[in-house]
């Protein structure tokens, strides 16, 4: 009997990516206990998580993005996806303008370069947010749209790596190379995912690590190419089943759960008295110009023709807002991709640390406008 509540807690804790908050505790009060040995730490892991396990995670996205697009998919169609992109589109514009517009302010326009950063949103909080909040109808999957596209258009400027090794040729041999292996493996019908990840996916990784981009996302080509099957509206749920499909998504849940605490312990330990004028833009940032934005570019959008999705009013609207503004894990990982260690990276990491309280501002807007679960 007293396992019962230990494995409760557990899937608790798994089920709603709770690891990479943990790790990320962890790595504060280690930094700001130890920071000598913290900071050894961080720096002797981090290729190895930040470049090689983050794949997994981005693998991980691109699949629940597949599933979802796919005919019978939650996001199938134009019309669904159209008033998600133009919230993503002026969210981003919300983001950067209150981001720039702050630094300038303060003539401190050497943190202009951190902005795509402000942009970033962690659909995997903003999932479990309005699941509590808002489980049925089309906050979901609209919410799960504007948060992956917002972070595919970030990827852009994330993923040329700062040059520490020399690009080398062959790069685009290689990555062919992998397709085809990949494509191959498909028409054979293979449904296991690690020879996908260890042939193609290896094959890969070396030629984005070769022509200087960022390696982390060097799995998203070929997963494509993986065995799906069309997801509706728990996008990051686990799959009751357990055909081979499922069983595969499984395997990639649990092995992403040690990526994010890895992740978190190893990027999230910064130096509490390094917030500056960096750390409150990127709040800033977050928390009030991405939520305006997305609000603004949906008023111009229904105005222009286009239609809230299925039982989502303003009111649940503007909770879908403040539920997209915390940045998190996919922040971070930004920050660390775009800027070298330094001052004007911890005034970030605060910023996008602090930002995970837009939850629980969402929270208390939907107590305030009686929206969803919190209505009554």
């Amino acid at each position: 009997m007293t396992h019962r509540p230990l494995a409760r807690l557990m899937h608790i804790v798994l089920d709603r990516f709770l690891l990479l908050p943990i790790g990320a505790v962890i790595a504060l009060a280690w930094a700001n206990t130890a920071p000598e040995s913290y900071f050894v730490f961080a720096r002797r892991a981090a290729f190895i998580v930040n470049e090689i396990g983050m794949a997994f995670f981005f693998a991980l996205i691109a699949q629940e993005v597949v599933e979802a697009v796919m005919p019978g998919g939650a996001l199938h169609s134009w019309r669904r996806w159209a008033l998600p992109v133009v919230a993503a589109v002026g969210g981003m514009i919300g983001a950067v303008a209150v981001y720039l517009g702050y630094v300038h302010l303060q003539y401190e326009d050497v943190l202009s370069p951190a902005w795509p950063i402000a942009c970033a949103i962690d659909a995997a909080a903003t999932y479990y947010v309005l699941r509590t909040i808002l489980p049925h109808g089309g906050a979901l999957p609209f919410a799960l749209l504007l948060a992956i596209i917002t972070d595919i258009i970030g990827l852009f400027f994330v993923a040329p790596r700062h040059l520490v090794t020399s690009v080398r040729a062959g790069g685009v041999a290689l990555i062919t190379i992998a397709l085809v292996l990949a494509a191959t493996l498909r028409a054979l019908k293979v449904r296991a995912f690690w020879p996908y990840v260890l042939i193609c996916g290896a094959l890969s990784w070396v030629a984005f690590y070769w022509e200087g981009l960022h390696p982390a996302f060097a799995l998203i080509p070929i997963v494509p190419f993986l065995r799906h099957e069309p997801r509706h509206i728990n996008v990051f749920a686990d799959p009751p089943d357990n055909d081979a499909v499922h069983h595969v998504e499984h395997e990639w849940h649990l092995l992403v759960q040690g990526i994010i605490f890895a992740f978190g312990l190893v990027n999230a330990g910064v130096m509490l008295r390094g917030y500056d004028t960096g750390s409150w833009a990127m709040l800033s940032a977050e928390l009030a110009g991405r939520p305006l934005g997305i609000l603004a570019a949906v008023a111009l959008a229904t105005g222009a023709g286009l239609h809230m999705p299925r039982h989502v009013g303003w009111r649940e609207m503007v909770v879908i807002a403040c539920a997209t503004s915390s940045g998190f894990a996919i922040a971070l990982f930004f920050a660390t991709g775009l800027l070298a260690t330094g001052p004007v990276l911890a005034e970030a990491k605060i910023g996008v640390l602090m930002s995970a309280a837009g939850a629980g501002i969402a929270f208390g807007v939907a107590w305030l406008l009686k929206v969803g679960r919190l209505a009554h």
